[in-house]
């Protein structure tokens, strides 16, 4: 996603009115942004009810980016913005400081003053942040309960974001539940990157969020988890994940254990010539059993066990071995896909 798609390059004039040099300005560990007063827009009070403000002075205005979202005149709440977020890509968001504090449980990891104090014209202190323009959407699309997914942010950008929510002391398990924007955001992209996202999931107990993911991590090699996977995870998440998979293959072996039930001897198919058909079916189980995958599809079940009936001479046998094979791919598509 370019970032041309959720944030404009707004001209302000040199004239107008920008936060004073000694302004206190918090930054946000470990990345230091500094920021030259010529950059930080404060577009006038009677210009700002479009983010795309444009200065007709080109010598005497100054570029700078400001979220599409965001932007001095949004009308996100009753009241003004009163506080700036800088990203470590220099781009400016502006919000309401009591959305932030009353989202955050350690005062945005103490970066914001316990009261906001500014003047008529100004629109707050600014706040320098390591995370970047695109994470930054996200983490304040998430605290203000809106959807970004018209944005179309990453799998990265998702994590990183959620990683956010936590470092700045807003609850993910609240934020991230399933009546959220976010949490419908992520599900859509578990198909995407599955094993990525139920570590998230895992590192953060969102077991509501995990179980749907983990559908998705039925084909994904066990031997492929990493240790940073699996420590993200967490042991309980792993351990799910490792009982999910056995438990799909254990579960096969039992199924396909039983032979098709024989029918009643007739003058051209007795016992005998029935356990043909029980030898076949032990041959053909033994040979999925061997191979038994969690992700196992039904279709391939009925490719296995299906050419058993070419060679059938009695129609009772076929019968039975048709309604066994349809048992059995019955059996199997009701057997937990989840954790």
């Amino acid at each position: 996603m370019e970032n041309s798609e959720w944030l404009q390059f707004v001209s302000v004039p040199s004239g107008t009115a920008t936060p004073s040099p000694d302004k206190p300005v918090a930054v946000a560990e470990p990345t230091t942004v500094t920021v030259p007063t010529s950059q930080v827009p404060t577009p006038p009070i009677s210009h700002h009810n479009s983010p795309t403000e444009q200065s007709q002075d080109s010598e005497s205005s100054t570029t700078v980016s400001v979220s599409t979202t965001f932007f001095p005149g949004a009308n996100l709440g009753s009241l003004p913005p009163d506080l700036i977020f800088l990203s470590s890509d220099a781009v400016f968001f502006y919000v309401h400081g009591h959305q932030v504090l009353g989202a955050s449980e350690n005062g945005f990891k103490s970066l914001l003053p316990p009261k906001s104090q500014k003047g008529h014209e100004e629109l707050g202190p600014m706040i320098s942040l390591s995370e970047n323009s695109t994470v930054l959407n996200v983490v304040l699309h998430t605290i203000y309960n809106m959807s970004c997914t018209h944005y179309s942010p990453s799998v990265d950008a998702l994590i990183a974001a959620v990683d956010a929510l936590h470092k700045y002391g807003v609850p993910v398990a609240k934020y991230v539940a399933p009546s959220t924007p976010l949490f419908q955001l992520i599900l859509a992209m578990a198909p995407l990157a599955p094993i990525e996202l139920y570590s998230l999931a895992g590192a953060y107990d969102l077991y509501d969020i995990a179980v749907p993911i983990s559908s998705h991590l039925l084909a994904f090699p066990l031997p492929n988890v990493t240790d940073e996977l699996a420590e993200r995870m967490r042991p309980v998440y792993l351990k799910k994940l490792f009982f999910l998979h056995l438990g799909r293959v254990d579960a096969l072996k039992r199924l396909l254990l039983p032979p098709p039930q024989p029918h009643a001897p007739t003058t051209t198919c007795d016992f005998t010539e029935q356990k043909k058909l029980t030898r076949a079916w032990a041959l053909a189980s033994a040979y999925l059993a061997w191979d038994a995958r969690p992700d196992l599809s039904t279709s391939s079940i009925e490719s296995a066990l299906g050419p058993l009936r070419e060679r059938l001479g009695c129609q009772l046998c076929q019968s039975t071995l048709k309604a066994r094979i349809e048992q059995l791919v019955m059996q199997w598509a009701v057997v937990k896909t989840t954790i």
